[in-house]
């Protein structure tokens, strides 16, 4: 592969720091940038992602698909000559925990407010 064919891309974290740029082949899929970002992901940013499901890659406004290539995302493979094309790296939060919230749900409220019409 020529290293014409490779994109130079950066992952743009909701924090504003970056991770990359790194080259990658047209080939590439979704999938395998979001591990990449899951293993880069820095240790000491709070509520990380635990699995590749809790990010969403935005290019250009759209959210990639996992099982898509680069290539096949219409990233323009070789078209910005030195450029770095940046991504957004949206996590999706955590769900709540059922056990807590049917805990939760099942405990009588404490808090009561009433209101009356004089």
């Amino acid at each position: 592969m020529a290293s014409e064919d490779l994109i130079e891309l950066k992952f743009r974290l909701a924090d504003g720091t970056d991770i990359g740029p790194t080259k990658y082949g047209p080939a590439t899929t979704v999938a395998s940038l979001k591990e990449k970002i899951l293993a880069q992901w820095p240790e000491e940013k709070e509520n990380g992602p635990k699995t590749i499901n809790d990010v969403k890659l935005i290019n250009a406004g759209k959210i990639l698909e996992n099982n898509r290539t680069l290539a096949e995302s219409r990233l323009p493979v070789g078209g910005l000559p030195g450029g770095v094309i940046t991504m957004h790296v949206v996590v999706r939060a955590p769900l709540p925990d059922k056990n807590r919230d049917k805990v939760h749900k099942d405990s009588p409220s404490k808090m009561c407010c009433s209101c009356s019409i004089l």
